[in-house]
């Protein structure tokens, strides 16, 4: 299906842009702070997300695969759904959203243009450890990304995973091949977790 688009910016509004690629222009929705640092007349990739019902066909658009990673954990909450997930990214900036996820900050939540008091609520039990990346935004930093990953898909906070990692590797004989050393890092991670969970 679509993924991305590569085009030229002609038109900026509050909710969305008009991207020329090739001899079409396209009509797609973004969020304000995504639009906010492109420029006119300049050439931008943008990634896709198409929404799609008998009466309608819509594209909403991201900076970055982060940004729509975001917008696609948003709509897994009860209640929101895309507008809504956009309104959401355009009042909040991408490390505001994870801190007050992150720090259980229901204030700052619900300082956000639309959002409810109930919808905080269930953003904060929905996505909390869901949107901190493994590099950047204050989180810890691992070259075990993909380990991380499958931690995450297990249930496992994703925070808490980058950590026990980081713990089990400085136990782990670094002689050992790389394939060996990832398997006695996963397997050392969920013990760690494991024990961290029971507590």
């Amino acid at each position: 299906m679509f993924n991305s688009i590569r085009g030229v910016v002609t038109a900026k509004g509050l909710d969305g842009i008009y991207i020329l690629s090739g001899d079409i222009e396209w009509d797609i929705a973004m969020p304000a702070n995504d639009i906010h640092d492109m420029a006119l007349n300049s050439e931008y990739r943008i990634l896709l997300w198409l929404y799609h019902r008998e009466d309608l066909m819509k594209f909403y658009g991201f900076s970055s695969e982060r940004r729509r990673n975001t917008f696609l954990e948003l709509l897994k909450v009860e209640g929101i759904g895309p507008k809504g997930a956009i309104k959401i990214m355009s009042g909040i900036s991408q490390e505001d959203l994870e801190q007050a996820l992150e720090n259980g900050d229901l204030t700052r939540l619900e300082a956000v243009p639309g959002l409810g008091k109930k919808t905080a609520q269930k953003m904060l039990l929905s996505l909390k450890g869901k949107l901190v990346q493994t590099q950047g935004s204050g989180a810890v930093s691992t070259p075990y990304n993909d380990l991380i990953e499958a931690l995450v898909g297990m249930g496992y906070d994703r925070r808490q995973a980058a950590l026990a990692l980081e713990k089990a590797e400085k136990g782990i004989n670094k002689d050992k091949p790389a394939a060996e050393i990832e398997k006695l890092l996963f397997q050392e991670a969920i013990i760690y977790l494991s024990a961290t969970c029971a507590q």
